[in-house]
């Protein structure tokens, strides 16, 4: 199923949107089930907390200087502490399973400064976490195994959710450290349904895993 195919699907419609009293009662549970269901008989398919980088850190090596200053735990103590794995779990991922371009994502879920709250009902630090996503070691790894190699776009998708979506301050930090690639998150805010979601996705990242 091409493109438009997928663009024209009605099925991807559920009977309540994001947030309390949807598909789940989890950001991430919402996302999955939205996906799942609109790639139904598509080339697409969404992964939830796929493995590709599960190990990631384990191999790293680390010059002489730096391993005499460190702890250096036997071979067996390290296979053990390295048994579940030194590396990262994105949320999901969206792969063609035609061309094999992976598209890794992640979703934040945060409250925010809103009508009748105060300024501090913004704290928190869950989506400072996404800062990781663009170390340059992360950036080219990403790349390397989801095969989206275009300068024009990242190789991550970041999904926000809850009250941070609306917060003044949240939305002018997170747009200033995207800067240029603002298509590489969204903004799922409670007044939102899955089309937003879906229409996103397709319009400006699904082009890349092509």
């Amino acid at each position: 199923m091409g493109k438009k195919a997928l663009s024209d699907r009605k099925n991807w419609q559920t009977e309540t949107g994001p947030g309390p009293g949807g598909l789940a009662g989890t950001a991430e549970k919402n996302l999955f089930a939205v996906f799942k269901k609109a790639f139904e008989g598509t080339i697409y398919e969404i992964s939830k907390h796929p493995t590709d980088l599960k190990h990631l850190y384990e191999d790293v090596i680390l010059p002489p200087e730096t391993l005499a200053e460190i702890y250096c735990p036997d071979e067996a103590t390290m296979n053990v502490a390295q048994k579940r794995g030194w590396g990262i779990s994105p949320d999901f991922s969206i792969k063609n399973t035609v061309t094999g371009k992976i598209l890794f994502g992640e979703i934040k879920r945060q409250d925010g400064w809103v009508e009748g709250t105060s300024p501090s009902a913004g704290r928190g630090n869950v989506h400072e976490r996404m800062c990781k996503l663009f170390t340059p070691g992360l950036l080219k790894t990403y790349r390397k195994i989801g095969g989206i190699n275009s300068p024009d776009i990242l190789p991550f998708w970041v999904v926000l959710e809850g009250d941070i979506t609306r917060d003044p301050k949240r939305n002018r930090e997170i747009a200033f450290w995207f800067d240029t690639f603002d298509k590489n998150y969204f903004m799922w805010r409670p007044n939102m349904t899955e089309k937003e979601l879906i229409n996103h996705f397709n319009n400006y990242l699904k082009p890349y895993l092509d």
